[in-house]
């Protein structure tokens, strides 16, 4: 037999060997520091525990410093013996391999013993292990409490490891060995019956059956008398065998030879997913890989309710011929208060493969050697479900030719070389095909739009989808319209989504209530916050800390959250799932009402911050009342920087916050909101969003009788109107909110209503009102030194000037405007003045000056982004362009501005376009294409003709007829909320 002699020892007294020779260590201390790291080696000793096994009593002040020096003078001596101490917080470490020292090299001879069966080499290695046992461990040392549970586990596993020597031993007849043997332990051990039982049946079977005998009646003499208890069912049974003379089996060490397979049993109704288990079919597939390379791991990861654990199973079973040493299955408990502990779920393994109770090591690290040892002769599948972290799974890892599959809902990255496959929800056509082979496909197909209806309100969770199934299987009377109609109700829809043990609000409350108390909060309140994607810093509001991307992440991580890609402008995307967002809204409550209140505030300053960099912000209202948080300077001038590129990537969500603050009860917060988007809304022409906010929130501020966020957003929706060639709608908005905006004081609110009343003048003709408007607006802005709307003024003043005929004062009014934008640096106000004064030398047959005036004009529209006001430009450059005979790009500019102007739903610029074309068109003899043009051109005008009456004005002017296009019937828009109306 090989006599192994490590450097180190602590089976016996404390020794240090160097070439065979025993190294000298002075002093107590340094010996009891020494035991003590390798008692731990390979893992941190802290430097407080070491303080208290060296000085139990009466600690010094200068312990840790004593310590320190204790540790240096041990690394001048283990120099020597090729060792060192290593200093990591929170103290020491030694770091050897197994055959450096007697401890480690003992638990790794018994794995590999117990891994080699019952052979020779196990015989072999058995003796081995127990060979390095000197005495009692550290036997020369003052003992220390802290001690003793690492030598009373060292002390069982050696006991163990005597058993199955012992029973190796009589399995091959060597009786004599055995009794001496056990004699010796029974020294140790008298009240071990295992080990009496053993002694009868060495002595029975060797024919000495009266010392048998006289052994059971020794044994029970000692548990009566000194315990009071009888012997056990097993040592009674033993000795009734030795009375009658019968041989009973011999004693074996534990099976290892038995093959578990225990997965669970596969999903008949597993639906879809096939990409998914091609690829993890592919994956776990033995034919992939060597089969002496590393283990397959693939982790399965996904929000609750996702069916992780059924593709996981379905594919298992697909791949489980090719593992026919055996397939373990283990829960690990991830989402319980207390996940399984990794040595409990070792000693599970451990008992599947055939280790008895006496057979199972102590600590986690001979677990799981001890594990491997069995797995690595023996390829198998080993499902490790409901994984808390990569913590619980290392050490339940096998060696080389396994494949291990784990599902979590914690993202685990930390696994080196594991494919990690993200689970989503069904598609809706694999999520009909579920729900039909649980109710019945004819079923379904009877009533497919209820079932539609019924798989989106589950937003094709598979297991909202299999309880939504397993209710309408239980009640096969109901139409499918009628949980239909029950699901919904936001509110309820978790109510309804139970059927016997499965519930989907308890699957989502198993991951909530793992959350850390701030991730919880922000969970709650995103649900508050509607389906639609929010940009990371939201989490900041909602904590009111700026920096908050740990809490966010730490919700990514366990699938609650979903990260749903990156927007344009470089920002991460999160929402929460459908039926998460239910759960997360049903456990709100005031903190986070108040949490929401700063996300809106956060959304007010973020865009009234866009907005104060946008192109053209003239008019703009604000809430003094509205909440405002302010996101981290760097993060507010990163993100608003660009403003356009901000918006396009928000308005979606700042729509929804609106809808928010009104929901909310929230007055100031929603008008705030939905009046500093006007703005962008205007430059984007985003009619639709600008009207529907502005509704909702003119509602909630009458309701909570705001009267100033009701004038603002009469005027807002005023606009619109105009913009939409409602005028008789924009008149009674604009008058109503100047008299709100009157009765309030407020001038510059007053002024700008003003202005919406002299547009709509002016689009109807009545250009001396229009005058008296724009002169009226203009006095007011000079008075309050508003500059900006001073240019606005005089260039309307200049612009009814053109249009009724007197160039002159039209010249000169929007030369001062002209002037007024440059200095400001109001490249919007710009390219509208440098309309006017293109069609200004249209009219005085100036061509090639009204071209480079509206070129002009064009290129600022665009390179500011404002498709509007560059409809209008093109218009005029297309006009020039037909009187210049160049057909061709005069269509293509018409053509274009004609998409925009019904897109946009300009009646007024799209049939001034109309007209253009057909005069166009006539004038290339296209007649029939021609008088299609004009013919639809007359339709529009008399359809606006009915808008100017009911405004109680005259019609729009009619084109000249003089086959030149109709310049007077061009309008360029007027914006008053922001973008020019010019």
């Amino acid at each position: 037999m090989v006599v192994d002699q490590p450097t180190f020892s602590v089976l016996g007294a404390l020794d240090v060997r160097v070439s065979g020779r025993s190294l000298r260590i002075a002093g107590t201390k340094p010996r009891i520091l020494l035991a003590s790291l390798l008692l731990a080696a390979n893992h941190v000793v802290g430097a407080d525990l070491l303080v208290e096994v060296l000085w139990p009593r009466h600690r010094p002040r200068s312990a840790h410093a004593n310590l320190r020096t204790y540790v240096s003078s041990l690394r001048g001596v283990l120099d020597a013996a090729g060792a060192r101490i290593q200093a990591r917080p929170p103290g020491y470490v030694i770091e050897l391999a197994p055959g450096q020292l007697d401890v480690l090299l003992f638990a790794d001879l018994i794995a590999r013993a117990r891994a080699a069966g019952r052979t020779e080499e196990a015989y072999d290695l058995l003796s081995r292990a127990l060979a390095l046992w000197r005495g009692i461990p550290l036997a020369d040392l003052p003992g220390s409490p802290l001690w003793d549970g690492r030598l009373q586990s060292l002390a069982e596993l050696r006991l163990d490891a005597a058993e199955e020597l012992i029973a190796l031993r009589m399995a091959r007849g060597r009786y004599a060995d055995a009794i001496g043997e056990l004699r010796g332990l029974l020294k140790e051990h008298p009240f071990r019956e295992d080990l009496w039982q053993q002694l009868m049946l060495a002595l029975h079977w060797s024919g000495r059956q009266a010392e048998a005998l006289h052994a059971y009646a020794t044994v029970r003499r000692q548990l009566v008398t000194e315990l009071g208890i009888e012997p056990g069912t097993d040592l009674r049974r033993a000795h009734a065998a030795v009375l009658a003379g019968e041989l009973p089996p011999v004693a074996t060490v534990p099976d290892l030879g038995s093959t578990p397979h225990q997965l669970p049993s596969d999903i008949p109704d597993f639906t879809g997913r096939s990409e998914d288990v091609a690829v993890l079919t592919r994956a776990l597939s033995p034919v992939e890989r060597p089969p002496d390379g590393p283990p397959s791991i693939v982790v399965v990861v996904g929000p609750p309710g996702v069916g992780k654990s059924a593709l996981a199973v379905h594919c298992a079973h697909a791949v489980r011929a090719g593992y026919p040493g055996g397939q373990l299955y283990l829960d690990l408990g991830g989402t319980e208060h207390a996940p399984a502990d990794p040595g409990e779920l070792l000693a599970e393994a451990l008992r599947a493969l055939g280790v008895g109770e006496a057979g199972l090591p102590c600590t986690v690290h001979e677990r799981s050697a001890l594990y491997r040892s069995l797995l690595a002769e023996r390829p198998m599948l080993v499902f490790l479900d409901d994984a808390a972290g990569a913590a619980q799974v290392r050490p339940l890892l096998p060696g080389n030719g396994c494949a291990v599959l784990v599902t979590s809902r914690r993202r685990i990255t930390e696994l080196p070389g594991a494919l990690q496959l993200e689970l989503d929800v069904l598609s809706p056509e694999e999520a009909e095909e579920f729900l039909g082979r649980i109710v019945g496909s004819e079923r379904v197909g009877r009533e497919r739009e209820a079932a539609s209806a019924i798989l989106r309100a589950c937003g094709y969770l598979p297991l909202a989808v299999r309880v939504a199934g397993a209710r309408l299987a239980g009640r096969p009377r109901w139409s499918l319209g009628v949980l239909r109609q029950r699901l919904e109700d936001e509110a309820g829809r978790l109510g309804e989504l139970r059927a016997g043990d499965l519930e989907v609000g308890g699957s989502f409350d198993r991951s909530y209530r793992l959350l850390p108390d701030d991730a919880a909060l922000a969970f709650r309140t995103l649900g508050l916050l509607g389906p639609q994607s929010l940009p990371g810093w939201v989490v900041d509001a909602v904590l009111d800390r700026h920096r908050a991307d740990d809490v966010t992440d730490a919700l990514v991580d366990v699938n609650l959250l979903q990260l749903v890609g990156t927007d344009p402008i470089g920002q991460p995307r999160y929402r929460l799932h459908d039926l998460v967002r239910c759960n997360a809204k049903e456990k709100a409550g005031a903190p986070e009402r108040h949490a929401l209140i700063r996300v809106l505030g956060a959304w007010t300053a973020t865009t009234e911050s866009a907005t104060a960099r946008l192109p053209t912000t003239l008019f703009s209202l604000t809430s003094a009342r509205a909440t405002r948080w302010n996101l981290a300077a760097d993060t507010l001038g990163r993100l608003t920087a660009d403003p356009l590129p901000w918006f396009d990537a928000e308005h979606e969500a700042l729509v929804g916050a609106v809808r928010l603050a009104v929901d909310a009860g929230l007055a100031a917060s929603a008008w705030g909101l939905a009046a500093a988007l006007v703005p962008y809304f205007d430059l984007r022409c985003h009619f639709e969003e600008w009207q529907s906010t502005h509704r909702i929130a003119l509602d909630a501020a009458r309701l909570a009788q705001d009267r100033h966020g009701e004038a603002a957003m009469l005027r807002g929706l005023a606009q619109v109107c105009l913009y939409q060639d409602r005028y008789a709608e924009a008149t009674e908005m604009f008058r109503r909110s100047l008299t709100i905006f009157h009765e309030l004081g407020d001038v510059r609110g007053e002024a700008t209503s003003i202005c919406g009343l002299g547009a709509v003048s002016q689009f109807c003709g009545e250009h001396l009102r229009a005058l008296a408007y724009f002169r009226r607006a203009l006095a007011m802005f000079l008075a309050m030194g508003d500059q900006s709307g001073e240019a606005y003024a005089r260039q309307a003043i200049g612009r009814v000037c053109l249009a009724s005929g007197d160039p002159g004062q039209a010249s000169k009014w929007l030369g001062e405007a002209l002037r007024l934008a440059r200095e400001l640096g109001d490249s919007h106000r710009e390219g509208c003045v440098s309309m006017q004064f293109g069609r200004l030398h249209d009219l005085a047959a100036e061509p090639e000056q009204a071209m480079r005036f509206q070129g002009h004009a064009l290129d600022i529209f665009e390179g500011l982004g404002d498709l509007h006001c560059g409809a209008y430009a093109m218009q005029s450059l297309g006009g020039l362009q037909v009187v210049r005979g160049d057909q061709l790009h005069a269509s293509d500019q018409l053509e274009r501005s004609l998409l925009i102007f019904q897109r946009l739903g300009d009646r007024s610029g799209e049939a001034a376009t109309v007209q253009t074309l057909g005069e166009l068109h006539r004038s290339a003899g296209r007649t029939r294409l021609a008088q299609n043009y004009l013919h639809h051109a007359l339709t529009l005008r008399r359809e606006l003709r009915g808008g100017a009456d009911l405004a109680g004005s005259a019609e729009p002017s009619a084109p000249s007829g003089d086959g030149r296009w109709g310049r007077d019937t061009v309008r360029p828009p007027l914006v008053l909320g922001g973008n020019a109306v010019e």
